[in-house]
Order: C-alpha cells, then sequence, then structure tokens
C-alpha cells in the first residue's frame, strides 16, 4: 500500500517522536523546516487555551518559510493525543486541533474513539497510533487508525520490550499500511535498517532531546550525551505504565535505580499532574550511548541524510 500523502516526500523518513515537556514550538518549527515530520504532545501546551497559539505559531512560522524558500521540503505537523481518561483535556485539544485541521493525530494508550477518526478523516488527515505488541496492534486496527508506530525495546519513555525484529514482522503480517518504528533510531544506518526489516519511516525522539531547540533543561541534554544503553532504567513507577529513564535522574531524585517498586497500574496518571515525573525524572532511549553532541535540528538531519545515504550505497555496493 502506498504511504498517505502527508507522509510522501519528506527529506528523511522519519517521524520525531512527541516529548512530554521536550517539544515545544521551537523544536517543531526546526523538524518541520527540516523536511521531517513534527510533532508535540497537545498536553505540552499549558494551560489548554494555549494549544491554538501554538499551533497558529507553527502554522504562520512555516508559511513564512515556504514563502521566503518555496523549494524547500517542508514536513508536516503531528499532535500527540493521550487517549486515557485522565486525560481530561482531550475533547478540548480534538477540536482545537481538528479546526486547525492538523494533518497527523498520534494516539497514545487506547485505540482513539471512531468520532476521532472520523473527524480528523473530514479533512484529509490522518491517525497513526502507538503499539507495543500485536493485541494492541489488532485493536488499533479494528478502530480504524491508518497506521501504526510500533515501540519496540529500547525506546525512550513509554516502551515495550519486543524486538524490532519480532515486532515488525508480526504485524507486518496483518497490516499493510504505514508502520512507524520507535527503538534506539540514532543514526542514519538504523533509519535504512528500520525500512530494512519492513517499515516504512522511523520514530526518532531521544536524539532530539540533545538538540539546540528543545525544550530541555542543559542537565538534561547533558545526562544524554554522557550516558550509555546501561544507564537506562525501564520501570513503572513513575506514570504506571513502564518506561525508559535514565540512571542519573533517578539518582538525583533520591531513589536507588537498582530497588525501585511497582507501581500500581490503576494509578496511571498522564494528565496535568504527571509533569513532575518528567520534569525531574528524564526519559531517553538506549541509543544514548550513540549521542555525543548537541547539534541543531538542522544539522543533526542532514547529518542522518548523509549516514542514511552512505548506508544505502554500501549496501548496494555490497
Amino acid at each position: 500500500m502506498a504511504l498517505p500523502k502527508v507522509l510522501q516526500h519528506l527529506a528523511l523518513p522519519v517521524i520525531s517522536s512527541p516529548m512530554f515537556i521536550v517539544s515545544y514550538p521551537e523544536l517543531v518549527i526546526a523538524q518541520c523546516k527540516a523536511g521531517i515530520v513534527g510533532s508535540f504532545p497537545a498536553l505540552n501546551a499549558r494551560p489548554a487555551e494555549m494549544l491554538g497559539d501554538w499551533l497558529t505559531q507553527i502554522e504562520e512560522s512555516l508559511a513564512q518559510h515556504r514563502a521566503l524558500h518555496p523549494d524547500a521540503i517542508i514536513g508536516p505537523v503531528a499532535v500527540n493525543q493521550i487517549v486515557h481518561s485522565s486525560n481530561t483535556r482531550l475533547e478540548h485539544d480534538i477540536r482545537v486541533c481538528v479546526e486547525h485541521q492538523v494533518p497527523i493525530f498520534i494516539t497514545s494508550l487506547r485505540a482513539p474513539p471512531k468520532e476521532m477518526i472520523d473527524a480528523v478523516h473530514s479533512y484529509g488527515g490522518i491517525v497513526l497510533h502507538d503499539v507495543i505488541n500485536l493485541r494492541h496492534a489488532q485493536k488499533a486496527i479494528e478502530a480504524g487508525v491508518d497506521g501504526l508506530i510500533l515501540v519496540a525495546a529500547g525506546a525512550g519513555g513509554h516502551a515495550g520490550t519486543l524486538s524490532p525484529f519480532a515486532l515488525v514482522g508480526e504485524v507486518r503480517r496483518i497490516f499493510d499500511g504505514p508502520l512507524i518504528l520507535s527503538g534506539s533510531i540514532a543514526s542514519g544506518g538504523a533509519i535504512l535498517a528500520a525500512q530494512a526489516m519492513g517499515a516504512d519511516l522511523a520514530y526518532v525522539g531521544t536524539r532530539f532531546i540533545a538538540t539546540q531547540e528543545a525544550h530541555a533543561t542543559e542537565g538534561y541534554k547533558n545526562a544524554i550525551v554522557s550516558a550509555n544503553a546501561s544507564d537506562i532504567i525501564y520501570t513503572n513507577l513513575f506514570t504506571g505504565v513502564h518506561g525508559n529513564y535514565i540512571r542519573e535522574s533517578i539518582v538525583a531524585a533520591g531513589l536507588d535505580p537498582e530497588q525501585l517498586p511497582e507501581s500500581d497500574k490503576a494509578a496511571m496518571n498522564f494528565g496535568e499532574g504527571s509533569a513532575k515525573a518528567w520534569k525531574d525524572i528524564w526519559g531517553a532511549g538506549q541509543g544514548v550511548g550513540l549521542m555525543n553532541d548537541v547539534p541543531t535540528v538542522a544539522a543533526l538531519v542532514q547529518r542522518l541524510k548523509q549516514e542514511y545515504d552512505s548506508s544505502l550505497q554500501r549496501l548496494s555496493a555490497q
């Protein structure tokens, strides 16, 4: 199946993952100007009334860039919606994003309701849904989503435990639509590898935290640059859902990373009260060991593109 038009003609087959506390308009604009899909969680816009202002700011900035550079490849915008009972803003945020005709919705935790999908489809938008296993993928397909984001082992923030080889293979057997792979993708070669195993695009998050435009503290960025894969701790303590976090931030909070208690899944919270979990406890994927600088988004995407092209040439030569 051909990719939806909105996912075609990117400078690089990459969707940036929407990162809580980190993905603000400056980062999204830079990602779109670099020719990839820029994204942010709707919940980053606080208070809720700010969401419309952010979308207007992004739209105007990209329109100005397009006017000045008519031949530039400009990526589309995606907004993440947390489909969970703790998200009391969901109805408001959907309405605002539909009013702005956001081209891509990224939904998480629960399959999106038919009303949301229909509203997005009404103006030609698409809905992509995060999944960590085959059962979740089946539910999302039945709900009518347009594509699946496969969150494999090693991804930053909320992540699954399955190998990307297993997850992509199983899902591709039942779904011929767009597949986007997440999990420690930090180089152009890894982007190409995602496509080689059956995905259409790569989902890149942690690498964009360590960029100049990211809304993250210097301490957070430095922790990513200095960390290795062994410094990533997988726990459900902080939000009720298992995720990957940097050891340094857990220690700084006065906790022992090796002795973290299990959280009650019934206490899951992704609404207004969960900001501290991401502000003080830093999410990151296992690919941190490949990150050793804090470039601009433009420089990073250009580097990834060069690595991607070099990897493709090397394999073609073989």
